[in-house]
């Protein structure tokens, strides 16, 4: 077991079972399995940010060659944009039918158990001879690579109180470095080897990390008993239960959303004069986002020394101004490479630094039911960011680059105002 963590006697799990109750019995300074009040290894957050970026890689895989897959089986690109369709539905399935069972299953399982059914998946993937072949292991792919939002609540759960935000930052960071260099990965492998091989490439290094995993990760009891559908009910529960957990989901739904908007539109503008360049320069654009990435850990350790909700509202104050200022460099310099660059560092720099203060405050509220109120907060997330793509993309069509950034100014500053104002209520 790594050092930092020592195994204590049972205790008696907590019931929260009774919706009024969240949070009275959890007690959250004292777990079974590892003792809170000593340093967590670093080496134990460097695998636990390793395993969550590369797990969650596994959604933006089959992105970058959707168009060597569809002469691979002879697709239009109606049919072949079914797979990253299918791989997102089944995230989102994922997100809200099995992230949850952190809190009812032993978590240390649950992950190994979860990360060896997706290397499975993917390797599957890499063998599918036809289109709905794939479709079918693209979603189940989805669905397992919600291991990644099962990884950040135990990585919470094993910190000190004085290093969950530094813990949680790290984990971020390799999360999002997953996240952006997946694409980078698979357009290289699968251009200049074969798209197969990049699957099994992928499910075999998930294979390794659920075996590495397994003899690493300390055991961690559940948290509670309920069953499976009164598990799920809890979602709702939660919702109502704590406004906070309200705010820091719209607020980050709102800031995603000008995010996507953003990707979403970039190929085209690149497209146009004066760049005129392909959608390889708006992969390539997406390395360096790993700069902005860096904000993650080092908003963590502000939440750590700012400890306390009013810390965590001003690191979120300053992330969300600069997102909104990143979207006025964006059309300021609509001519410069330079300026693109320099907003794209300052948008992924601020929308990191928002998540994780706002991740670390929604884990705060209930320490028996951290992978639920994950599910509440990343379920937000992501619906601003479907809205995001699809409210961007008809701002692209109707009054072009103007359009994207004036969404995403709109969207940013919106949450925004939403932190600050309802900080204060």
């Amino acid at each position: 077991m790594s050092a930092g963590i020592s195994t204590m006697h049972s205790q008696t799990t907590p019931d929260l079972s009774q919706p009024a109750t969240f949070g009275q019995d959890a007690r959250p300074d004292r777990m079974p399995e590892y003792d809170q009040g000593r340093d967590l290894s670093g080496a134990l957050v460097l695998l636990m940010a390793a395993a969550a970026g590369l797990c969650v890689a596994s959604i933006y895989y089959n992105q970058p060659m959707l168009g060597i897959l569809a002469r691979a089986f002879h697709a239009g690109q109606g049919e072949i944009s079914l797979i990253p369709i299918l791989t997102q539905a089944g995230y989102a399935a994922g997100l809200l039918l099995l992230t949850p069972l952190g809190d009812r299953l032993e978590r240390r399982g649950l992950i190994v158990w979860s990360v060896a059914a997706l290397a499975l998946a993917l390797v599957l993937s890499g063998f599918a001879q036809g289109l709905w072949t794939l479709a079918a292991a693209s979603l189940a792919v989805g669905a397992l690579a919600t291991v990644a939002q099962q990884i950040i609540p135990m990585a919470a759960q094993l910190a000190p109180d004085n290093q969950k935000g530094r813990v949680v930052g790290l984990v971020m960071a390799g999360l999002l470095s997953g996240i952006l260099l997946s694409r980078t990965v698979s357009g290289l492998v699968s251009e200049y080897a074969s798209w197969r091989l990049l699957f099994w490439l992928a499910g075999g290094v998930c294979a390794v990390l659920a075996a590495v995993l397994a003899a690493r990760l300390p055991v961690v009891r559940p948290a509670t008993t309920i069953s499976y559908p009164r598990l799920l009910l809890s979602l709702l529960q939660l919702f109502r239960a704590h406004g906070l957990l309200r705010r820091s989901g719209l607020v980050q739904g709102l800031l995603f959303a000008g995010f996507v908007s953003f990707w979403a539109s970039l190929a085209f503008f690149l497209e146009q004069p004066p760049f005129r360049m392909g959608s390889s320069v708006a992969g390539a654009l997406g390395v360096i986002g790993i700069v902005g990435v860096m904000a993650a850990p080092l908003a963590g350790r502000l939440a750590d020394k700012w400890r306390g909700q009013d810390g965590n509202r001003r690191i979120i104050v300053l992330g969300a101004a600069a997102v909104a200022a990143s979207f006025a460099l964006f059309w300021a310099g609509r001519t410069s490479m330079l300026a693109l660059v320099a907003g794209i560092i300052l948008m992924d720099a601020g929308l990191q630094a928002a998540m994780v203060s706002n991740q670390a405050r929604v884990y705060a509220l209930d320490a028996g039911a951290r992978s639920r109120l994950n599910t509440v907060y990343m379920t937000m997330m992501f619906v601003g960011g479907a809205l995001g793509t699809a409210i961007g993309a008809q701002a692209y069509a109707h009054f072009g680059w103007a359009g994207v950034c004036g969404f995403g100014a709109a969207s940013s500053l919106l949450g925004f105002a939403c932190e600050y104002l309802g900080g204060k209520a």
